[in-house]
C-alpha cells in the first residue's frame, strides 16, 4: 500500500469558506458594538434613540 494523500472535496472546501466568511461578519458586528459602546462612554452628554423611547413613554404615562 503506498501512502496517497486523502483529497478534500469542492463541497468541504466550500463550507470552510462559508464559516470563515460568517465568523469574520460576526466579529465585524462585535467590532462595530464594541466601538459604538466605547462612543457612547466618551460623550455621555448624548442620548440614544433607545433612551429618548423610554423618557417619552414615561412621559406618556403621567401622575398616578
Amino acid at each position: 500500500m503506498s501512502p496517497t494523500k486523502k483529497r478534500q472535496t469542492m463541497a468541504k472546501i466550500a463550507r470552510e469558506r462559508e464559516l470563515k466568511e460568517r465568523r469574520a461578519l460576526k466579529q465585524e458586528k462585535k467590532d462595530e458594538r464594541r466601538a459604538a459602546a466605547a462612543e457612547r462612554n466618551a460623550n455621555p452628554d448624548e442620548t440614544t434613540p433607545e433612551e429618548l423611547h423610554e423618557a417619552e413613554t414615561l412621559d406618556d404615562q403621567g401622575p398616578e
